[in-house]
């Protein structure tokens, strides 16, 4: 597949690991400048950024922004422009997750998975559309979940979140669908990242079993592949949502989620 992105300027949140990070280096391989974005160890990401500069010869930044924040997600936004000229291509992928049932939800867990995982989001477009706009193209690609399409006990602020991201994703793409901007979702059911290690160590530390057996738990109860997205595949999928091959694809919200949701 060949996308080539030479000279343009791609944003992705959440970037300093899994399916982030992935879609960095793909974007990167297809020629983009890269704006990492996210937190970890200082040396890791300097590491990161410095391989993925080597690599593929473009651009690599580090901006630390709190997304939670929305000055900050307009300043990720317009320092990225007053740096590298432009943000052409931007991917929300910020996440986190906490699970409890709705009656014991913590307020202020709600309050972050939402402006961190829609707010943000929102207003990363709202700062981007303006310079796409001026420069008649532009890719925003929103990496959503199959919690996007459906629901699961005790997720109420990530599946409120990403169902409102699928929302926010129409209208953009609706508002730009006479201009050479277009807008999507990704939608991947499990994929084995940081986040989801964590609910597989939890499953094995609350039923004592190992975390093979775990991760066999976990994917048979929804994904009927019985395997893990992996976070390549979605970078793949960001990169051909980026080409002239995928210009009528707007507002779409597109799974790799194994069959979870056609069941």
């Amino acid at each position: 597949m060949s996308a080539s992105l030479k000279g343009k300027t791609a944003v992705i949140t959440g970037s300093t690991s899994g399916i982030g990070l992935a879609t960095a280096r793909k974007l990167a391989g297809q020629g983009a400048n890269i704006v990492l974005n996210g937190f970890g160890d200082a040396a890791e990401i300097e590491a990161l950024r410095g391989a993925i500069e080597k690599e593929h010869g473009v651009k690599a930044l580090y901006m630390g922004n709190d997304l939670s924040n929305p000055d900050a997600v307009k300043a990720l936004i317009t320092d990225t422009a007053k740096k590298l000229g432009s943000v052409d291509i931007l991917v929300n992928n910020a996440g986190i997750q906490h699970t409890a049932p709705v009656e014991n939800f913590p307020r202020d867990k709600w309050d972050l998975i939402v402006s961190l995982m829609l707010s943000a989001p929102f207003h990363a477009i709202q700062a981007a559309l303006p310079m796409m706009r001026k420069a008649g193209w532009g890719r925003i690609i929103n990496i959503a979940s199959v919690h996007g399409l459906v629901a699961s006990v005790n997720k109420a602020a990530y599946v409120s979140a990403k169902h409102g991201l699928i929302g926010l994703t129409k209208v953009v793409a609706l508002e730009t669908a006479e201009t050479a901007i277009t807008c999507n979702a990704i939608c991947p059911g499990w994929v084995l990242t940081p986040l989801v290690q964590k609910q597989i160590d939890a499953i094995a530390a609350r039923d004592g079993i190992s975390g093979d057996e775990a991760r066999v738990k976990l994917l048979s109860e929804k994904q009927p592949s019985k395997d893990f997205t992996k976070p390549e595949q979605i970078g793949d999928l960001a990169v051909f949502l980026c080409s002239d091959s995928a210009s009528q694809m707007r507002g779409g919200s597109y799974t790799l989620d194994g069959g979870w949701t056609v069941q």
